[in-house]
């Protein structure tokens, strides 16, 4: 597999809102520490299981730290702000805030998001460029 020694992203890959962020960081992730996989593709349901999260009832983006840790909800947006381009990083100046106020602002994003920003029938298929960042 082609993640070794990379931070995993998994997201909803049904979501405009999550395909946009997984585009928007790709262009900020300069260091190349990100790999990706949506929650509904096989490689996706095998990862989170293995953290034992089951991934058909998520509705959060997940980072994994593999043989470090996991993340989820606003704690996962925050840790990958960390490490992208710009001035991204000073994000993570929210993590001093309760994960119980943060999260309850994610949710209501999360909750809404096929609502506001659409869903699409099928996960979106990487262009060949993108492709390797994409595990399968």
């Amino acid at each position: 597999m082609n993640f070794e020694g990379k931070k995993i992203i998994l997201f909803d890959g049904v979501c405009n809102l999550c395909n946009g962020a997984v585009n928007f960081i790709i262009k900020r992730d300069k260091d190349d520490v990100f790999r990706y996989a949506s929650l509904q593709s096989e490689i996706g349901k095998k990862l989170a299981l293995e953290i034992g999260v089951d991934s058909s009832k998520l509705d959060t983006i997940l980072l994994i730290e593999p043989s470090v840790a996991y993340y989820h909800k606003s704690t996962a947006a925050l840790q990958i702000a960390k490490r992208l381009s710009g001035g991204y990083p000073l994000l993570s100046v929210f993590l001093i805030f309760p994960k119980i106020l943060r999260d309850w602002f994610y949710d209501i994003i999360a909750k809404n998001r096929y609502k506001w920003f659409g869903k699409r029938d099928n996960c979106v298929i990487p262009t060949p460029e993108l492709k390797a960042l994409f595990i399968d």
